[in-house]
């Protein structure tokens, strides 16, 4: 992942407004320590902090068309580059990099070029020769990027908030799959799926067909000049990206350029759930396994770290983040530059435990529109702005475009749990990739129930940050949470030792704004909490707070389970058995 800053408009001293730009842009700086460029013309500021993985050579930003007419800097990946070139042969590339395909797109195409991308990113464009610009978002706000204006009408564009906080009046999040253009003055969406109008879909499920979808996910991913590997928890998604990607990684340009022995990176607290199964998987695998110890103490030192880089006060992605943002560290250690990472995929099927109380496949199925619609402000600014705080690119293959449409055209009745019927969460998944004449995974892992990050890395980390919190936030504190925090008002010790941490970093008004709130039992929306009663009175992030559900959910079905009962409508040569060995030992990837 790259940094990057514009500003747009910026009247006054330009040497002046010149340096400040670059001071600021230096706060992106561990987002791309491999180079930083600044390009300006006029009152307009285009600047870049590069993490090179494409063509790491002669890739640096910003980057010009053949007369230097059109600049754009740009954060991300385009996966289809190749192939857009072929579209463009009058065009002149000057650098190999991916992105450079967007400047030439634009020449030809005009602003209706983004929908063409396929891959994560966001950039500005700044055609000179009207002084127009554009900005886009990738479609599920993969990667970062917020907007702000400036009391003397200029608009500010940056990866991260700490680029913009302290010049600007105002700023907020960009909204995923939207553009802004000045010629129109506003914002519109690009992106326009079939599943976003959340209407039911009826498409038949298609196992062989959510297979090769996802393989194609993980097959385009692959494209790198530099060293990578994937984050491996055990569980369910990051088992199935390591393992797609270990039976492919041989024919790809990269194995030729790195070695086809796959790299797998895991971290938790000693004895942690995820340590065990990850080292499961990998030894089922063949890949070159690195495990990353981290005590409770290690975890809490990091806090105010974990909060400056990621920019939230969200208890769920302030505990997970952690470690994360610890395990980043080592692997940049090792030379490694990007990984690939299995978030979105408990999103798009209904995978968190909550989701067992859905009551209906209409209700299940706008559950999961609204989920892949916030992870902007959850999991993908984790996995983002985690990895990025030590220049580590992650890719994520559940978030594919085409992955997404694929799955989200399932009639959600195959999506939701049936314990009677043998099906778990995530089972449409699970069937797709139960091969039994060429297994992807063990049987046991490919049907482990599922466990949030933070906690598979360890009970004892939730734990601990909660007793942590409980020494620094007293009872008086609490009493006056809605006076100091108006909005989004803690209702935890530990929510307000976050928010105080947060508030320091960045005390503007915009910043707490930019951060979702309102109740939530087990990552789920707060309309979701209307599904069980009892869930109101325990609300927690933590997927134990699935009453019900988390560790003893099948316990009264598993002679069922393990009998391998399928139901008789699904039809293809993937084979299904539901033998599930210690559910409770469940890791989230």
């Amino acid at each position: 992942m790259c940094g990057i800053l514009a500003v747009l408009g910026f009247s006054g001293d330009s040497q002046a407004k010149r340096v400040r730009v670059l001071e600021l842009s230096r706060r992106l700086k561990h987002r791309g320590p491999d180079w930083s460029g600044l390009y300006q013309h006029g009152d307009c500021y285009l600047a870049h902090q590069r993490l090179a993985v494409i063509d790491p050579a002669s890739g640096d930003q910003p980057l010009l068309n053949e007369d230097e007419t059109v600049v754009v800097t740009v954060n991300g990946e385009i996966y289809n580059h190749e192939k857009l070139r072929k579209l463009l042969p009058n065009h002149k590339f000057r650098t190999g990099s991916d992105c450079d395909v967007i400047a030439h797109l634009y020449e030809e195409y005009g602003e209706e070029f983004v929908d063409m991308l396929d891959g994560m990113f966001s950039f500005v464009l700044l055609d000179r020769r009207d002084d127009s610009f554009i900005v886009a978002r990738d479609a599920i706000g993969i990667t970062s990027l917020y907007i702000g204006w400036g009391l003397d009408g200029s608009i500010w564009i940056s990866s991260e908030l700490k680029g913009m906080n302290d010049d600007c009046e105002h700023f907020e999040c960009f909204p995923p799959g939207h553009l802004y253009s000045s010629k129109q003055g506003g914002f519109r969406r690009w992106y326009n799926p079939p599943w976003f109008s959340e209407a039911i879909p009826s498409t038949p499920y298609d196992p062989l067909a959510l297979r090769r979808a996802f393989e194609n996910a993980v097959i385009k991913r692959l494209m790198t000049d530099v060293p990578f590997g994937v984050l491996l928890s055990g569980g369910l998604d990051s088992s199935l990206v390591a393992s797609v990607t270990a039976r492919h990684l041989a024919s790809t340009k990269a194995a030729k350029q790195w070695g086809a022995q796959l790299h797998s990176f895991c971290v938790g607290l000693e004895g942690s759930p995820d340590l065990k199964a990850a080292r499961e998987v990998a030894d089922y695998l063949g890949t070159v396994h690195h495990e990353f110890h981290f005590t409770v103490q290690d975890g809490i030192d990091a806090i105010e770290d974990v909060i400056y880089h990621i920019e939230s006060y969200d208890v769920t992605t302030v505990r997970a983040s952690t470690p994360m943002f610890l395990m980043s560290r080592k692997i940049k250690s090792l030379g490694v530059k990007m990984v690939l990472s299995g978030e979105g995929s408990d999103e798009i099927f209904g995978g968190y435990l909550y989701f067992h109380k859905a009551p209906n496949k209409e209700e299940f199925h706008r559950e999961t529109c609204h989920k892949i619609k916030a992870l902007h402000q959850y999991d993908c600014l984790r996995a983002n702005k985690s990895t990025s705080a030590w220049g580590l690119e992650a890719r994520v293959p559940f978030l594919d475009k085409e992955f997404i449409n694929v799955a989200m055209s399932i009639d959600p009745k195959w999506k939701m749990v049936k314990s009677e019927e043998g099906r778990i969460e995530k089972w449409v998944l699970r069937k797709a990739f139960d091969d039994e004449e060429h297994p992807y995974l063990p049987k046991h892992i490919l049907y482990r129930q599922k466990e949030q990050f933070s906690d598979g890395v360890g009970y004892s980390w939730i734990d601990g940050l909660k007793k942590h919190a409980a020494q620094h936030v007293t009872d008086k504190m609490m009493q006056n949470a809605s006076n100091i925090f108006p909005h989004n008002t803690p209702t935890t010790k530990e929510a307000y030792y976050y928010r105080t941490i947060f508030e320091r970093f960045f005390p503007q008004n915009s910043a707490r704004l930019t951060v979702p709130g309102g109740p939530s039992i087990a990552c789920s929306t707060a309309k979701a909490i209307e599904w069980d009663a009892a869930w109101s009175n325990n609300l927690d992030p933590s997927g134990r707070a699935a009453l019900g559900v988390h560790l003893s959910a099948y316990d009264e079905n598993i002679a069922t389970v393990n009998a391998g009962m399928v139901p008789s409508e699904i039809g293809g040569d993937v084979r299904s058995m539901m033998e599930v060995a210690a559910p409770g030992l469940a890791i989230q990837s």
